[in-house]
């Protein structure tokens, strides 16, 4: 616990220094004004509608391992295919209200059934049962935005934004299905598996076990307030009922994620920048790895037998991304949880730390493109390494015995744009210590990502 507060009096401390240090705070560039004309409801669709589909095949031959468990990564070499495939419509309802529908369809799996690596190499996979296609319903949720003054700024159209002017200072409340991904915990370097890093412990912060079902949305509601240079944001979601599952436990008195985030943005001479530092605080049915251990015998060695309602998982999470150059930035992810009780919701992180740079631009005058290379380090806590090591299995990792050691994974992805609608991506992924285990790896994984949208 003293740890985790640390940590986040550290984060406050950077965060509260980080607009003394900027050379100016953010305002929106004269590009980004809109004129009477762009402000005119009249000019704005009243509808956007967008697709993407990403596709990935992975690939790792053979590496050493003296012993494998139920949840491990097989030391043979194999190959594995996944896609998904979103579409969004985000209607407008009446001045500053929108609907944003979204059904998605996935199919594929992951290496070894994606187990055995706590920061797994692809993000376009699950922990689901049934590697067939299947369509579900992503994001289903009603935002108002609430204008406060400060000017007019431009909002660019996106995935799930409308075009138009709105006020600099705003309140936005969200209410429905949702991804708390979207609006917590964002990066301009590292957050969108389709496109940047695959792994999953760099599009987000590993440590944080964000509530949401096994393909990563849950229902909850959001508060953003952005004044300026800075925001403030807010929210309450739902838990699943079973551990990395799709049923969700609408019981909020007994099962609840929270979550809050503090956000400064800055202009220096490399470029924008930006900090957030976000503490968390779950409430779920989970197990404690202390009673367990405390008596193998009587719980077969497992903890899932030892789950109780009001089990608390808390830490905080932080991320800086800085433009350094016209063609160069700069991310940091770091996070931590207590790491007493079973991991709920994501992955089997206690604590993360991951650093990397981006460079862009154009190649041969012809293709846009993009290389990224960054290293994150992942750890246990002690209670959650003693239970692994006693042949305690998670919901992603567990290999029936245990020699500890930090999870040390490299991801590295060039990509480029071979049309406005279409990108192709190499990527290559070093992994030590595969589930935190020393005597088993090194891993190399080879992937090709493929992504259209329109």
């Amino acid at each position: 616990m003293k740890e985790a507060w640390g940590l986040l009096l550290a984060g406050l401390v950077l965060l509260a220094a980080t607009p003394a240090l900027a050379q100016a705070p953010l305002a929106p560039p004269p590009a980004d004004v809109a004129s009477p004309a762009e402000s005119s409801p009249s000019s704005l669709p009243w509808y956007t509608l967008h697709f993407t589909s990403t596709a990935a095949i992975q690939y790792h031959p053979s590496f050493p391992a003296p012993y494998s468990g139920q949840n491990s990564l097989q030391p043979y070499a194999e190959s594995a295919t996944a896609f998904i495939s979103t579409l969004s419509a985000d209607i407008r309802l009446w001045p500053g209200a929108d609907i944003v529908i979204n059904p998605e369809l996935s199919g594929g799996y992951g290496l070894s059934s994606t187990l055995g690596v706590a920061a797994f190499p692809s993000g376009l996979v699950y922990r689901v049962g049934n590697p067939a296609p299947a369509i579900y319903l992503a994001r289903l949720f009603l935002r108002q935005t609430i204008g406060l003054g400060g000017g007019k700024e431009q909002a660019e159209e996106g995935m799930y934004q409308l075009p138009g002017a709105r006020d600099v200072n705003r309140l936005t409340l969200i209410v429905g299905r949702l991804s708390v991904e979207d609006t917590f915990d964002g990066n301009a370097y590292a957050h969108d598996a389709t496109s940047q890093f695959f792994d999953w412990a760099l599009f987000a912060s590993g440590a944080w076990d964000y509530p949401a079902d096994t393909r990563g949305y849950t229902y909850g509601f959001i508060a953003e307030l952005t004044v300026g240079w800075w925001s403030l944001r807010a929210g309450i979601a739902l838990e699943p009922l079973y551990a990395n599952l799709e049923t969700m436990d609408w019981n909020l008195a007994k099962s609840r994620g929270l979550m809050a985030e503090y956000e400064v943005r800055w202009n220096n001479k490399g470029g924008p920048g930006a900090a957030r530092v976000t503490p968390f605080f779950n409430v779920a049915r989970m197990g404690s790895y202390a009673q367990v251990l405390a008596d193998p015998a009587l719980y077969g060695g497992q903890v899932q037998p030892t789950r109780a309602d009001g089990r608390t998982k808390y830490g905080v999470a932080i991320s800086v991304d800085q433009r350094v150059s016209p063609s160069v930035g700069f991310f940091l992810r770091a996070s931590i949880n207590d790491g007493a009780n079973e991991s709920w919701a994501f992955t089997e992180i206690d604590r993360s730390l991951g650093v990397g740079l981006v460079k862009d631009g154009s190649l041969w005058g012809w293709r846009n493109y993009e290389l990224g290379g960054a290293f994150v380090v992942n750890g246990l806590s002690a209670l959650h390494r003693e239970y692994l090591a006693q042949g305690g299995y998670g919901f992603i990792i567990g290999d029936g015995h245990l020699t500890y050691e930090p999870e040390f994974v490299g991801d590295f992805y060039f990509r480029v744009d071979l049309a406005t609608w279409l990108q192709a991506s190499l990527i290559y992924q070093p992994i030590f210590n595969p589930g935190y285990n020393e005597a088993r790896g090194p891993v190399n994984v080879f992937s090709c990502r493929v992504r259209v949208g329109f």
